[in-house]
């Protein structure tokens, strides 16, 4: 079952969903929650993974900075964002993320994974400008939608991964 606007606006005062959001209001959805740019990396350096993590390298990333306005021009390439939102999914609700339609309509989308039951932390994904011309992103837009599902029944086994409670 998706949780709709009434539901996740429940669970993020009673339950702590969702804190460090910028308006609440605004960033409901029908279907989900608008996450928003905090940071945006660019890639300096090699990563690499194997089955068992033991010789995982997550690349080294530096930050861009924003002007003084708030903005910052993004050439074709792959950047690595991080969002305001710092997210806490109970046992028994996971989520999904998908690219917000105006991004897609410049030429750009960001690349999710699975917010496993038990995460909680900040979000970080790869974020794709394809648009030849580039784009401008300001501090704090809205880039992706993030959606919950709720679980049959709690999961056994919570997510203990090595990006819980990235702040």
């Amino acid at each position: 079952m998706i949780l709709n606007d009434r539901t996740i606006r429940f669970l993020i005062k009673d339950k702590a969903l969702i804190s460090d959001y910028i308006n609440l209001q605004t960033q409901i959805q029908p279907n989900g929650f608008d996450l928003t740019l905090r940071e945006i990396m660019v890639f300096d350096g090699p990563g690499q993974i194997d089955f068992s993590n033991t010789h995982r390298q997550i690349p080294f990333a530096k930050p861009l900075e924003f002007s003084p306005d708030g903005w910052v021009a993004l050439k074709p390439g792959v950047y690595l964002v991080t969002t305001n939102e710092y997210i806490r999914l109970p046992k028994d609700i996971m989520a999904l993320a998908f690219t917000r339609t105006s991004l897609l309509r410049m030429g750009a989308y960001t690349v999710h994974g699975v917010w496993d039951a038990g995460f909680e932390g900040r979000s970080q994904f790869p974020l794709i400008v394809h648009n030849p011309h580039g784009i401008k992103l300001q501090k704090n837009a809205r880039i992706a939608q993030m959606v919950f599902l709720k679980i049959n029944e709690e999961v056994e086994k919570e997510y203990q991964g090595i990006y819980k409670k990235l702040v």
